[in-house]
């Protein structure tokens, strides 16, 4: 009897206290600071433009772009782009001021409480592809200009498709457990013992760049695992370590090639392409050098990865040959023979960290299918490579990127042929053209 009660004790004392977990973390009360006004019953004022333009850096340094704006597209922040996710495609919602398929109906208050804490209008779990567990951290005086900005957007009458996960991701309220595990609500709390730079770095970076969301991995059910900045894989691309490791990540970055690369899109030795050039382009290059230099302190210091380079694959591996063989007809025209590339243009190749990670996405993607870098204003040409998966089987790919991987100093796994076979289809990159 004593252990019966002592189990119904210990389970009351447990579900207590889960209970008042789901409630300190559900918490939205930080958001009653924001008004009750709806969004189109005021617009703003000559006298709102200085919280406008403010809002409009938050808007820009958020990249609310990336996500609302479908690619191509002349409706901005009408939604409608599918962030691909483990679990299916979620659809990006219409954020501007339209009264029946954007947020012109919503008040301020409603806007905080889903940017901050993934709460819909009529208090729907928002699923985390909208990175509200970095946005918890903006301030309320950046909300507020954020939503003054929303204010001065042009509505854009445009119906979203509807988001139509499978079971049990279509089920909302299992995001309440979600969150209970990855979601920290709290705002952002500076460190007393950091320089003023490296506290707006953090912010920057944690909060509205939302840095993590790319380049942190994820679990098996879509939290961010404990390899802060680490690199993760985003499907056909893998962002890379942020970290100061100097062999995967930017250790061998000073801080103002770390700048360069955020404002150009390029630096000594790498160019943004993917996802990051979009992110160059929409979003960093368009930062203060202040905030850009508090972004480069705060990257080169945080814990770096404990990655170890391997020993690199030897020059007469029959694999390697053939890359060198490959590389020296199709790349040594952009990339050079000591594969330093074109400052601004072509990457450099050798001591590139961005290939040397464990995960080859991203050199498999971009030889396939090829890609631009970011186009900036610093840096308008920009570079383009052409997609080789119409002249290279899938086996001259894998020893190409195993060349890369290994020469001038590099050193990293071998790529495989059914790796990239595996990116050519999910690519849909044709095949080979065959010879005549």
């Amino acid at each position: 009897m004593k252990k019966t009660k002592l189990i119904a004790g210990v389970a009351v004392i447990a579900a207590a206290v889960v209970a008042g977990l789901l409630w300190s973390n559900g918490d939205t009360s930080a958001d009653n600071v924001a008004s009750n006004d709806v969004l189109t019953s005021q617009p703003p004022s000559a006298a709102d433009a200085a919280a406008v333009e403010r809002g409009r850096y938050v808007a820009i340094a958020s990249d609310c772009t990336a996500c609302h704006t479908m690619p191509e597209s002349k409706l901005p922040l009408a939604g409608g782009y599918s962030i691909s996710t483990p679990f299916g495609g979620i659809y990006a919602s219409n954020i501007t001021p339209d009264i029946e398929t954007g947020i012109g109906s919503w008040t301020e208050h409603d806007f905080f409480r889903a940017v901050r804490h993934g709460k819909g209008k009529q208090g729907e779990h928002l699923y985390p592809a909208m990175p509200y567990n970095a946005y918890v951290k903006l301030t309320d005086q950046d909300m507020h200009d954020l939503w003054m900005f929303m204010r001065s957007v042009k509505p854009i009458h445009y119906q979203v498709p509807e988001t139509h996960l499978g079971f049990p991701y279509n089920i909302r309220l299992a995001m309440m457990g979600w969150n209970l595990l990855f979601f920290k609500n709290s705002g952002f709390q500076s460190d007393p013992n950091q320089s003023a730079a490296w506290n707006r770095g953090a912010y920057l970076v944690e909060g509205p760049e939302h840095c993590a969301a790319c380049h942190t991995a994820k679990n098996i059910i879509g939290g961010d695992s404990s390899e802060y900045l680490q690199g993760s894989n985003l499907g056909e691309w893998h962002a890379p370590d942020i970290t100061p490791n100097s062999y995967t990540g930017i250790g061998g970055w000073s801080e103002q090639q770390v700048v360069d690369y955020l404002k150009l899109g390029s630096n000594h030795v790498a160019v943004a392409s993917g996802p990051m050039a979009e992110a160059v382009t929409n979003s960093t290059q368009h930062l203060t050098d202040d905030d850009l230099k508090a972004i480069a302190v705060y990257l080169k210091h945080v814990p770096a990865s404990e990655t170890v380079r391997p020993q690199p694959i030897a020059a007469d591996n029959a694999q390697m040959k053939m890359g060198a063989n490959v590389y020296s007809a199709n790349c040594t025209a952009c990339h050079n023979s000591d594969g330093k590339g074109i400052p601004n243009l072509a990457a450099s190749l050798a001591g590139n960290p961005g290939l040397l990670a464990a995960d080859s996405s991203s050199i498999i993607t971009t030889m396939l299918q090829g890609g631009r870098g970011a186009v900036t204003v610093g840096n308008p040409t920009s570079g383009a490579m052409p997609a080789f998966a119409w002249k290279l089987s899938d086996q001259q790919i894998a020893a190409t990127a195993t060349y890369l991987r290994n020469s001038w100093g590099n050193a990293a796994g071998a790529v495989s042929a059914e790796q990239v076979a595996q990116a050519r289809a999910a690519l849909k990159q044709p095949p080979q053209m065959a010879a005549h």
